[in-house]
């Protein structure tokens, strides 16, 4: 029985009516439930970025080292040696909310899986991660299940997470961000892309069965939390690091032969945005038969397969004839694995269950033809008051000694040791600078060079000045990657904001981009990935706009490293630049 589109089901697929207008003009009729879905997942900010495009599209994202710059799984920069580094920072933040562990442990499993996506054996994890207040139970419980979610997670997949940052303020109490970072290497000429190029060639899903964990998970991302959140769970995926851990060895060894034309990770939106973003690269069309997917419950309608984001899943094309190859080798590592459709050239997502197609969209309108918005901004009623404060506003200080000792007990300044000697940051060997200096230092091994990364942000220079505090984040991570004997190569960011359909929070938005350009482009260096976690906000309160940057730097030769910490008495100690107010 057909289901009436009605408008309280538009509305519960976070569609609004001029949306699903344009749906029906792009499909010259209405959809059926499963593309009502479809579009409702790959139209949603999480997916689309119709509320930020139009300002990402200002910000630095080529240069001389560039080999892959946004719009791909991770950009890649050169490194040199026919060596790239592969990185990409992504958020968590609504699943981490709602199941602290399964949702931070994923958001490692998805950003492992787009760095080996693209050809590269991740070698380094970091986290940039904010909390409430630790005197709340609460606060302590995302603490615990957040941070042992990224342990359990990077220590079975044997990836040291070797850095990071941790700040706890009541304005994240509701709305914790778990923001994780990945570096990879690739051979520059192995690198691989998400398109369903060449008519003819199969498709090939490859890893954990379909359930239905994490239907509408972009969705619930893309919308403000309330207090009625915690019913979202089952919109939060399950991980199993030992599955992906045989899906990254099975890719790379897929990757090191001439069996695959592109590949693509199963995250958000699931197989819909796997096929349609693949085609849609590819300027082709994916027709896919839903009976051959592997599932794990029985039952699955089309709109539930198409939308699951189970977790540990890759959709692959390989050329023609070359499939028994990769079905020999995935099952090797003890991997479900199917033929699932075939890449055409009409430019339809085609999808076919039992016999019969439950939908036929353009795989472009999917993709890339969502809508786009400039919304409105203007800046908060608060802003004219911050930007009145001076020192003077300050209290006298009584007893400066009392004043230090209580900033340096604060958890935000204090050690993080009890948070990041939880994680194996020695694995794999590779690890020079460990947890606790300006940045964190991985070799390349077979080379002279080393790699330094930072994660950096600071809410509150944002919210006190959006444009300043863009400016600042861009500057702090360059400076710990200098200090650290590096030069800056290149940088992902985590954008975490408020509700865009705010005025206010889109001006910082704007205000923070502006700011993260002209220092990117002051310093020249290229923004090559990159996320946007828009609706941090619980009943009407958001968040600090808080822009997190992962930077890379390049240390050639290695035995240039610097530590941060002091090396023995009598050694001078130089302040470089001016103190100001």
């Amino acid at each position: 029985m057909k289901t009436a589109i009605t408008k309280e089901l538009i509305a519960q697929h976070n569609l609004t009516q001029e949306e699903f207008k344009k749906i029906v003009e792009i499909l010259g009729r209405e959809p059926n439930l499963t593309e009502l879905g479809m579009f409702s997942v790959m139209w949603s900010e999480h997916c689309s970025y119709k509320s930020s495009r139009v300002h990402l599209r200002k910000l630095p994202t080529t240069g001389p080292r560039v080999v892959q710059g946004p719009g791909e799984n991770a950009g890649a920069v050169d490194i040199g040696d026919g060596l790239c580094a592969v990185f990409k920072m992504e958020s968590h933040n609504h699943p981490s909310f709602i199941e602290p562990y399964q949702g931070a442990a994923t958001g490692v499993g998805g950003i492992l899986r787009d760095i080996f996506t693209m050809g590269a054996r991740p070698i380094a994890l970091m986290d940039s991660l904010r909390f409430g207040l630790l005197d709340h139970a609460k606060n302590r419980f995302l603490v615990k299940g957040v941070v042992h979610g990224i342990s359990a997670y990077g220590n079975c997949m044997g990836v040291p997470t070797v850095g990071g940052e941790v700040i706890f303020n009541e304005i994240y109490a509701n709305n914790p961000l778990v923001n994780v970072f990945c570096l990879g290497l690739a051979q520059q000429d192995k690198i691989f892309k998400g398109k369903a190029a060449g008519v003819g060639n199969p498709l090939i899903y490859v890893g954990a069965k379909t359930g239905r964990d994490g239907i509408h998970g972009a969705t619930m991302a893309s919308d403000s939390f309330t207090e009625e959140s915690e019913s979202k769970r089952p919109t939060v995926q399950v991980g199993d690091p030992f599955t992906e851990k045989l899906l990254l060895e099975a890719c790379l060894e897929l990757m090191s032969t001439d069996l695959l034309v592109g590949i693509q990770d199963m995250g958000a939106a699931g197989l819909t945005s796997s096929s349609c973003e693949m085609a849609s690269r590819a300027d082709t069309g994916v027709d896919l038969d839903l009976t051959h997917v592997p599932r794990r419950e029985p039952g699955m309608m089309a709109y539930e397969l198409m939308l699951s984001e189970s977790q540990e899943r890759m959709l692959m094309v390989a050329k023609r004839g070359k499939e028994d190859e990769v079905l020999r080798i995935c099952r090797k590592w003890d991997l479900d694995v199917a033929v699932v459709g075939r890449v055409t050239e009409d430019g339809i997502l085609r999808v076919r269950d039992q016999g019969q197609v439950v939908a036929e969209i353009p795989a472009k309108a999917l993709a890339d033809e969502g809508p786009q918005y400039e919304r409105p901004q203007a800046p908060p009623a608060y802003q004219e008051y911050l930007q009145a404060l001076t020192l003077d506003s300050l209290r006298d200080v009584q007893d400066p000694t009392a004043v230090l000792l209580s900033l340096l007990e604060s958890p935000t300044i204090a050690s993080k040791r009890w948070i990041y000697q939880q994680y194996d940051h020695m694995v794999r060997t590779n690890t020079v600078v460990r947890p606790g200096s300006d940045a964190a230092v991985v070799r390349v091994k077979g080379t002279n060079k080393a790699l330094a990364m930072v994660a950096d942000g600071n809410g509150r220079y944002c919210v006190l000045h959006p444009y300043i505090g863009g400016m600042i984040a861009v500057a702090e991570a360059a400076r710990n990657l200098v200090c650290s004997g590096a030069e800056p190569i290149g940088l992902t960011d985590c954008l975490n904001f408020g509700n865009p359909e705010r005025p206010d929070v889109m001006w910082q938005f704007m205000m923070v981009i502006e700011g993260l350009k002209d220092a990117c482009e002051a310093f020249a260096i290229p923004v090559v990935s990159g996320n946007v976690s828009f609706y941090n906000e619980t009943n009407g309160l958001s968040i600090y706009p808080t822009p997190i940057l992962g930077m890379v730097g390049l240390i050639e030769p290695a035995d240039r490293i610097t530590t941060q910490w002091f090396k023995q008495a009598g050694d001078a100690i130089i302040l470089l630049g001016k103190t100001r107010e």
